[in-house]
């Protein structure tokens, strides 16, 4: 069996696109997903599942909670081993002038194309910093993230692929979860 991490984009926000995490999980146990566990309101879902591409799952829990919830959510999966080298290859984590409580990683569901990538790399965010890496931005938003230009939206519509953005503490979080989740 193997650990992954699916991320969904956009539920729970404002008081759109509302889903209970309890009501997630029985989703996930019926799509006959194992050891479901789940993270803050937000839709992260840690669970184990015979090997399969991660592509093919997100769009499984995605057309599941179509069916289930009548709305579309964007799901990004990832196998425990990539989060762990996402973790790993954050850039501003070793850089100790910078408080982690200003780092967050947006999760790509797809590599970008370079161009895509150098563009973004042409904008001026300010104090804003960015640093792309295979399907994962890490960002530093010193004032804040939610006064940050750095958004889910700009991302996507930046790079052309769909993104979710959690903060540090999650995706350590999520990570510790994973590692600990039972056979």
């Amino acid at each position: 069996m193997t650990t992954y991490i699916s991320i969904l984009r956009g539920i729970n926000v404002s008081g759109h696109r509302i889903i209970k995490m309890d009501v997630l999980r029985e989703m996930f146990e019926q799509l006959k997903f194992k050891n479901v566990k789940s993270y803050i309101q937000s839709g992260n879902i840690i669970f184990k599942f015979k090997n399969t591409e991660p592509i093919k799952l997100s769009a499984k829990i995605s057309d599941s909670i179509n069916e289930t919830f009548g709305f579309d959510v964007p799901v990004i999966v990832l196998e425990l081993k990539d989060v762990e080298r996402i973790i790993k290859s954050n850039p501003f984590s070793k850089e100790t002038e910078i408080d982690p409580a200003h780092l967050h990683v947006t999760f790509l569901s797809d590599i970008p194309d370079n161009n895509h990538v150098k563009k973004l790399s042409e904008i001026d965010f300010k104090k804003d910093k960015f640093y792309h890496k295979d399907n994962a931005v890490y960002l530093y938003c010193p004032d804040k993230y939610s006064n940050s230009k750095l958004t889910n939206g700009f991302i996507e519509n930046k790079l052309k692929v769909t993104a979710t953005t959690r903060n540090w503490k999650t995706v350590n979080e999520l990570l510790k979860i994973a590692q600990n989740i039972e056979d």
